[in-house]
C-alpha cells in the first residue's frame, strides 16, 4: 500500500503572509531584470551605436513642456520664400593656400633646337606660353652620419727646438648624449614617431632595418630616457612653473600599466594624470605619472596654486586647499544620455515625455545658452558672466526644482536614479560656472588634452619601468605643449635639444626663450597656418 503524504492546510491569515512575501520577491526581482535590461541595452548601444554625444533636438523638442519660450528669438527676421534656398559652398584657394607653405621644385619641359620649327611654313618658333602642373612628392625618412672632425694644431719650431711643445685643439660642441649615435635630430624623430604618431618602438625598430639601419628598441627606449630626464625635463619644470601661476586650470586622470615597479605586480594599475591652463591663456598641458590615484598626488602637484580647477566628479581632487573646483556638464550630460539610451526602444523613440528626456533637456538648453553667448560679436568675460545671470541661472534654479522632485519618485540604483543623484551630490561643482566668465561649462578641455595619451596607449599597451613612465610623461608635456601652441612637434623637439646643452638650465631667462610660445622660436618649427 502506497502511503500519500498530505500538505498541511495553510490558514487564511498564511496564505495571505505568504502571498504579500512572493509579491515582494516578485517585485525584487523583476527590478533585477530591468536593471539587467537597461544594462544589456546600453552595453549594446556602446558596441554598436554611435559614440557621438550630439542629441536630435528635433526628437527632444517633441516633448519639451516650454519649447516655445526656450526657441523664440525676436532678434531674427523671418525669411522670405526665395531666400530659403540651398547653396552649396564653394571653397575656393584652399589647395593654392596650402601650396604656398611648401618648397617648390620645379621641372622645365622645352622643345630642343631642333624641334623648335613650325610644322606649317617651316619657321623657327617662340615660346609664347606655358602651362603648370602641380602635384605632391612626399621625401620619406633619411638617415644620415655626421661626423664630427676635430683638428688638432702644433708648432713645428718648437717641435724641432724647444723642450715642449704647445698643442691647440679647434674647438668642438660637446654631444648631447655622450658615447652614443644619437643627434639631436634622431632622438627628437623617435620621440615623435612614439609620442605625436603613436608608434611602438618594435615597429620603429623593423621601419629603421628596412633603411639598413640596425637600431634596438632597447638602444632606442635608452636615447628617449637620457634626452628626456637629462634635458627635456628643464623644460617640463618651467611649464610647471608657469602652470602654477594661472588662476583657472583643469585637471584629469586615466590608467597606466607599469611592468616592474617595485613591490608591486604586473597587473596594477598606475596612473597618468593631466593638468592643463584654462582658456585665453597661454595653452600648456603636463602629464604626471604617479602609481595610484590617491588625492595626495594632485595635492602635491598643484602645490602653489590657487583658483578654479575644472574637474569631473572624482572625490580625489576634494582636498585641494585655496582651490574652488568647478563641475563638468558633459558629465551630467552624459548620464541623461545612458539613461535614455538604457530604455526600451519603444520609450525611446516615443513622443510622449519621459524624466530622461526632460533631464536630458535641461543639460542641453545649458549648452545652447553657452554656445549663443559665445557667438556674441562682443563677447568677453564680463559679458559671458552677465549673460549667464540673466540666460542661465534661471534654468538651473528650475533644474534644481526637477531634480529635488524626481529623486523622491525614481529608484536610486536605475540609471536615472544614479543621473539625479550625481547632479544632485555635485551641484555646488555644477554651478561655479557662475562665478566668471572664464570658466567653461565642461571639462572637455582636459578630456581632449588626455586623450592623446589614452591613443598612443592602445598602440604601445605599457610602460616598463616608473623610469621609463616618467620620460613619458615628460615627453607627452612637450609634445601636446607644441601642438597645442601650433609648433611643429618634431621640429621643435630637434630645436630644443640642440639648445639645451648651450644654455644654464637654471637661467629663467634662456629657459623662457625656448618656451612653445616664445617669439625666439625659429619660423620653421610653425605649423603653417592655412592648410587644406
Amino acid at each position: 500500500m502506497v502511503k500519500i503524504e498530505q500538505t498541511p492546510t495553510l490558514t487564511i491569515e498564511e496564505l495571505v503572509k505568504k502571498n504579500a512575501a512572493l509579491e515582494k520577491q516578485n517585485e525584487v526581482l523583476m527590478a533585477k531584470l530591468n536593471w539587467l535590461e537597461a544594462q544589456f541595452r546600453l552595453s549594446q548601444q556602446k558596441k554598436f551605436g554611435a559614440s557621438s554625444e550630439k542629441t536630435n533636438q528635433d526628437q527632444l523638442a517633441l516633448t519639451l513642456f516650454n519649447e516655445m519660450e526656450m526657441t523664440s528669438d525676436n532678434t531674427v527676421e523671418e525669411p522670405m520664400l526665395e531666400t530659403v534656398t540651398y547653396k552649396r559652398k564653394k571653397r575656393s584657394g584652399q589647395i593654392e593656400a596650402m601650396l604656398e607653405n611648401l618648397s617648390v621644385e620645379t621641372i622645365h619641359y622645352r622643345l630642343t633646337d631642333e624641334e623648335q620649327v613650325c610644322l606649317c611654313c617651316g619657321e623657327k618658333t617662340h615660346e609664347m606660353s606655358t602651362q603648370i602642373r602641380r602635384e605632391l612628392k612626399i621625401i620619406p625618412a633619411q638617415v644620415e652620419v655626421v661626423e664630427h672632425v676635430q683638428h688638432i694644431y702644433s708648432c713645428r719650431q718648437c717641435e724641432k727646438e724647444g723642450t715642449e711643445t704647445p698643442i691647440v685643439t679647434a674647438k668642438m660642441p660637446a654631444p648631447m648624449y655622450p658615447g652614443s649615435l644619437a643627434l639631436p635630430s634622431a632622438m627628437a624623430y623617435l620621440m615623435s614617431q612614439k609620442y605625436c604618431e603613436g608608434l611602438p618602438l618594435y615597429r620603429q625598430e623593423k621601419q629603421l632595418e628596412r633603411m639598413g639601419i640596425s637600431l634596438s628598441r632597447q638602444t632606442m627606449a635608452n636615447w628617449m630616457m637620457y634626452g628626456a630626464n637629462t634635458w627635456l625635463i628643464h623644460l617640463y619644470h618651467h611649464l610647471h612653473k608657469k602652470l602654477l601661476q594661472e588662476d583657472i586650470a583643469h585637471a584629469d586622470e586615466t590608467s597606466l600599466q607599469v611592468l616592474n615597479e617595485p613591490g608591486r605586480a604586473a597587473t596594477s594599475k598606475s596612473f597618468m594624470w593631466m593638468y592643463r591652463t584654462g582658456r585665453a591663456v597661454t595653452p600648456i598641458v603636463l602629464y604626471d605619472y604617479q602609481t595610484t590615484r590617491s588625492g595626495k598626488h594632485p595635492k602635491a602637484f598643484l602645490q602653489g596654486f590657487s583658483g578654479y580647477l575644472h574637474v569631473d566628479g572624482y572625490a580625489g581632487y576634494h582636498d585641494l586647499k585655496n582651490v574652488e573646483l568647478v563641475g563638468c556638464w558633459a558629465h551630467a550630460r552624459r548620464k541623461y544620455e545612458e539613461a535614455l539610451k538604457s530604455l526600451p526602444a519603444n520609450l525611446q523613440n516615443t513622443e510622449q515625455p519621459c524624466a530622461a528626456k526632460i533631464g536630458l533637456q535641461f543639460c542641453n538648453r545649458l549648452f545652447a545658452i553657452d554656445k549663443k553667448i559665445n557667438k556674441m560679436d562682443d563677447c568677453t568675460p564680463e559679458g559671458r558672466y552677465e549673460e549667464r545671470l540673466k540666460q542661465s541661472k534661471p534654468v538651473l534654479d528650475d533644474f534644481l526644482v526637477w531634480l529635488k522632485t524626481e529623486k523622491a519618485r525614481v529608484a536610486p540604483k536605475t540609471k536615472l536614479g544614479e543621473a539625479i543623484t550625481y547632479c544632485l551630490n555635485q551641484w555646488q561643482k555644477l554651478v561655479v560656472f557662475l562665478k566668471d566668465g572664464r570658466l567653461e561649462l565642461d571639462n572637455n578641455r582636459g578630456e581632449r588634452s588626455i586623450k592623446p595619451f589614452v591613443i598612443g596607449r592602445k598602440a604601445w599597451l605599457f610602460a616598463r619601468s616608473p623610469k621609463g613612465a616618467k620620460a613619458s610623461a615628460v615627453i607627452y608635456s612637450i609634445v601636446e605643449t607644441a601642438k597645442e601652441n601650433q609648433l611643429d612637434p618634431l621640429k621643435y623637439l630637434t630645436y630644443v635639444l640642440e639648445q639645451l646643452p648651450l644654455i644654464e638650465r637654471t637661467d629663467d631667462a634662456a629657459l623662457d626663450a625656448l618656451m612653445p610660445w616664445s617669439d625666439k622660436i625659429p619660423t620653421h618649427c610653425h605649423v603653417p597656418k592655412r592648410t587644406i
